[in-house]
């Protein structure tokens, strides 16, 4: 008698092929990606257009996902925009992973102690670090970041720590920073220096760089048993951040990620 053997179960790192399986799928998330980044609504043509999508095709995606609550439409317009029921997916998926419950109250902690704001990021399968959790001062003026909010692997402070824990060659690197856009773009030489440097310290600095009068320390957490890259960025503004500061801060950070690091292996 023959013996049935069990299905295997796909590993969704070498099954970038398999996209096409279900197309449906792709589709709606390619929707949902453009609409996630715009702030007024967009008619059916022009998604279409964006997404390289058939109209009537991408009419019976939008309708889809309007009737799941993923999607709004404004009869007036003629327009569509991301809705309140992808919102609450998302929180509801951020509220059962572990890594933003574990910590969110490190970062409140961060943001308290220094009058930053903290956020903790993890790299998606994209190569693009999504903020998962954060945490602002009380200060009067903040930064404004969200839950959600996404950025370039190798961009900023994040990135430094991203470039630094890869293994890649200097005109891998190189191919990588020409590729990033920065308010005051570094030279790559210093880019690079920083990175090697961060390699050394654990601990990378954006001194208004990515973003005018804004300095953002940044670090990543060891390497867990799911190998994911997630990390910590504390973001205050420049005339805040003395060299003292900026000493206890990456002090503080380093000890916030390892304590993080332990906790989740």
């Amino acid at each position: 008698m023959k013996r049935r053997s069990e299905p295997s179960i796909p590993d969704p790192e070498t099954e970038e092929a398999s996209v096409n399986r279900a197309p449906a799928v792709s589709r709606a998330a390619a929707v949902l990606r453009l609409l996630a980044a715009e702030r007024t609504g967009l008619g059916v043509t022009e998604i279409a257009r964006r997404v390289e999508l058939v109209p009537s095709t991408c009419f019976h995606v939008l309708r889809a996902l309007a009737e799941e609550g993923f999607v709004t439409f404004d009869p007036i317009n003629k327009t569509y925009q991301t809705g309140i029921g992808l919102m609450t997916l998302v929180r509801e998926a951020m509220a059962s992973r572990e890594y933003p419950k574990l910590v969110q109250p490190v970062l409140d902690q961060l943001a308290a102690t220094h009058q930053v704001t903290a956020i903790a990021v993890e790299l998606d399968r994209r190569e693009r670090m999504v903020v998962v959790a954060i945490s602002r001062s009380d200060n009067l003026v903040s930064l404004h970041v969200n839950v959600g909010s996404r950025f370039p692997a190798f961009i900023s402070a994040t990135g430094r720590c991203v470039a630094a824990s890869r293994n890649l060659k200097r005109d891998e690197l190189k191919k990588r920073f020409d590729s990033l856009r920065w308010e005051k773009a570094p030279r790559f030489e210093d880019w690079y220096a920083e990175v090697e440097r961060t390699k050394v310290e654990g601990v990378a600095i954006d001194r208004g760089s990515y973003i005018r009068g804004v300095t953002i320390l940044a670090a990543l957490l060891p390497s867990g048993a799911d190998r994911a890259t997630r990390g910590i960025a504390l973001v205050g503004f420049d005339h805040h951040m003395t060299e003292r500061s900026l000493r206890q801060l990456k002090d503080d950070l380093r000890a916030a990620v390892a304590l993080l690091g332990a906790q989740l292996n």
